[in-house]
This record gives C-alpha cells, structure tokens and sequence, in this order.
C-alpha cells in the first residue's frame, strides 16, 4: 500500500460537524504543504476525527511521521482544550488481519461471587490480554472495540458541600492533586 500517517483523535461529545470544524480542518490545515504530501482524506464522525496523509512512493515513512508529528505539535494549539491527536500504528488498515472476542463462559463468576459484566471483560483485555499481546513480535498494535470502559464519576450533593463548607472548586482541586501523575524522588541508602 501507500505510505500514509494516520491522525486519529478522540472527541468526546462532538457531533460530526463539530468535530469536522474544530479538529479536522485545523490539523489539515496544519499538514498541508509538508514536503512529499500527495493528499489528504478525512473522516470525522461522532467523537472521531481521523485524518489520513498520504505521501509519495518512496517516502520514509519514519520521515513522513516526524514531519507530521512537528506540524500537530503546532496545531495543538488551535484544537480544543483536552484534544489530542495522535499518530496511528506503522500500518495501513489493510494490516488488521486478526480479530478476537473476550467471554465469558455463561453462569462465569468472579472470585466476589458476582457473574462477569462486559466491564470486566473490557477490564482485562485492556489491562492483560492487550499489554502481552503488544509484546508479541510483529504485532502493531491492539484496538479494543466494544465492552463498558471502567470509569470512576464524582456527583458532589451541593447541600453536603454547603454544610461541611466545601465549594465545587474545592473538590475539583482535590480531584486533581489526588490523580496527579509527578515523577517520584529517590533516597540513597
């Protein structure tokens, strides 16, 4: 196939007009013109922007990546606050040959007792099967499609804030220094 780089970035909430506006133009907008760029194509959907650059035979496709990748380090900055694109695998899409499914056997329970939910499932594929499988020769990438994706949501009651007098900011605050991601010092012994 051609040698192409992929854009892909998640848009949650964004209609596919919202997302055609505000995610894929700019970042056409920002590839356009890089140095041995035949075209470019686009699909943005719900939630989906994904932009294809596909350059002349020949082309390193290493290359071609770090040219693109300069060009969205730029775009950032006019994409929305929380977009980020990202380059997809060294593969075209004619390189998914494999698909699988992750079961459970019927009446399955967990070691609490409960029966498997399809979180569970969507759980260890992305933080078991999918990891090992990344680690096998010749394999690309994973993409996991389906199952619930485990999410933690906070619904602060605003007379509780009131009476302990907390306000929203507050707890905002606290949210984010506690799933704060900083590099850890070290102590020599």
């Amino acid at each position: 196939t051609n040698v192409q780089v992929q854009i892909n970035t998640e848009a949650p909430g964004f209609s596919p007009l919202e997302a055609e506006q505000r995610i894929t133009f700019p970042v056409e907008t920002a590839i356009a013109g890089v140095p041995g760029l035949q075209y470019t194509r686009s699909v943005s959907r719900y939630g989906l922007s994904q932009v294809t650059a596909v350059f002349e035979d020949g082309t390193d496709i290493y290359f071609a990546r770090q040219l693109i990748n300069e060009r969205l380090q730029i775009a950032r900055g006019q994409l929305p606050a929380a977009i980020i694109p990202e380059m997809g695998p060294i593969a075209t899409g004619l390189g998914e040959i494999f698909m699988y499914t992750v079961e459970a056997k019927p009446g399955a329970r967990r070691p609490d007792g409960q029966l498997y939910t399809p979180e569970d499932l969507r759980t260890l594929q992305d933080w078991v099967i999918r990891p090992q499988l990344r680690n096998t020769p010749g394999v690309t990438e994973v993409n996991t499609i389906g199952g619930f994706e485990r999410q933690y949501h906070v619904t602060p009651l605003p007379e509780r804030l009131s009476a302990y007098g907390l306000t929203l900011t507050e707890v905002i605050g606290a949210l984010e220094r506690n799933n704060a991601n900083v590099g850890a010092g070290y102590v020599e012994r």
